[in-house]
């Protein structure tokens, strides 16, 4: 099948290309909550990005949603490859628009990351999604699909674990309140001292001071980076944007950071909050910027509030953020409280 026939038999018509371009950058469709989920429900496992080449890689993150009380259906590609890919786009696409199609699936978990999620977003058939809302998460690469799904639809998708985790107690404490029991989450970095007389690990910087409040959007610098100019961004207007990274040079930050400018993002959020940049050295060759500098000369002018060192990133213990949820950052105490619930009830 070429890609204009599975275009159409993907059922975009409504959601397709072309009203997808209408859409832009400035229009946000209405706010969509999948319901929350409950002991019982059933979750889908796909692989839209890299390959996994272990089953028993699959079987960890069965045996781990079913230790959440979840029932797990696989995709029908879980486990293909075609290179570093975990199938060709088509099937990768196909097993995602199955899972929202499927009316017995309450939520869709990202087996992993890597590379290749936006390669299918001109293959999801956004119009199922829309007409069938539910949970969707993942972080990472994964950050393209919870992008463009909640800018197309409006659907609210999950910044959180993958489904290869690791699933620890403080990660699934925030999948709980945030998918299970819709809190309005205050969001706060773990206060542990150790056997140290200050804190070290996790400590929050404020890099300008105050409050605001906006819509959560963000994800991983650098793949949103690389879906700036399409249509799968939402609208940045007023927003509480979020980033984190992972092996990227400081130099590569700095590119993003620029990009992110040159494009008109960094001058309409209302806030910003950096996650963790793991891994992020200065490289060889002469003297780097610190992180701290290019954080403070690409923020400080915005004249927003923004700290960083939130528990958001390629890191064992994480947040689970709402991406669209209306939120309140207080720089100076290093917070984001959700101002709604996350999740419908699971009654709808």
């Amino acid at each position: 099948m070429n890609r204009r026939s599975f275009l159409a038999s993907a059922g975009v018509a409504g959601f397709g290309l072309r009203s997808i371009k209408a859409l832009g950058r400035a229009t946000s469709p209405a706010v969509i909550k999948p319901r929350r989920l409950k002991t019982g429900d059933r979750v889908a496992i796909v692989n839209p990005a890299g390959a996994t080449f272990l089953r028993s890689d699959v079987e960890i993150v069965v045996e781990s949603l079913e230790a959440l009380g979840l029932e797990v259906k696989k995709g029908d590609h879980v486990l293909d490859r075609y290179g570093y890919l975990a199938g060709t786009d088509e099937e990768r696409a196909a097993d995602l628009n199955a899972q929202f199609a499927d009316g017995s699936v309450d939520a869709v978990v990202a087996v992993r990351g890597g590379w290749g999620c936006a390669r299918i977003l001109p293959l999801l058939d956004y119009e199922t999604i829309a007409r069938n809302p539910k949970i969707i998460i993942g972080y990472s690469d994964v950050t393209a699909l919870l992008l463009g799904i909640h800018a197309v639809t409006g659907l609210v998708t999950y910044h959180g674990p993958i489904g290869l985790g690791p699933w620890n107690s403080y990660s699934v404490d925030y999948v709980k309140k945030v998918l299970f029991e819709g809190e309005e989450v205050l969001y706060a970095n773990p206060t542990r001292l150790g056997d140290n007389l200050t804190q070290v690990a996790d400590r929050v910087e404020t890099i300008y001071p105050g409050r605001a409040r906006g819509r959560l959007l963000g994800g991983n610098l650098t793949v949103l980076s690389a879906i700036i100019g399409s249509s799968f961004l939402p609208n940045w207007e007023g927003a509480v944007l979020f980033l984190e990274d992972v092996h990227e040079d400081i130099y590569r930050i700095d590119r993003m950071l620029t990009q992110l400018g040159l494009a008109g993002i960094l001058e309409k959020v209302s806030a910003v909050v950096i996650g963790k940049c793991t891994d992020c050295s200065p490289g060889t060759g002469y003297g780097s910027l610190t992180l701290e500098q290019v954080f403070d000369d690409h923020l400080l002018p915005l004249k927003v509030p923004a700290w960083q060192g939130a528990m958001i990133g390629h890191i064992p213990e994480k947040w689970t953020l709402p991406e669209g949820i209306p939120a309140e950052v207080d720089a100076d105490k290093g917070t984001i409280q959700l101002l709604e619930t996350p999740v419908a009830p699971a009654g709808r």
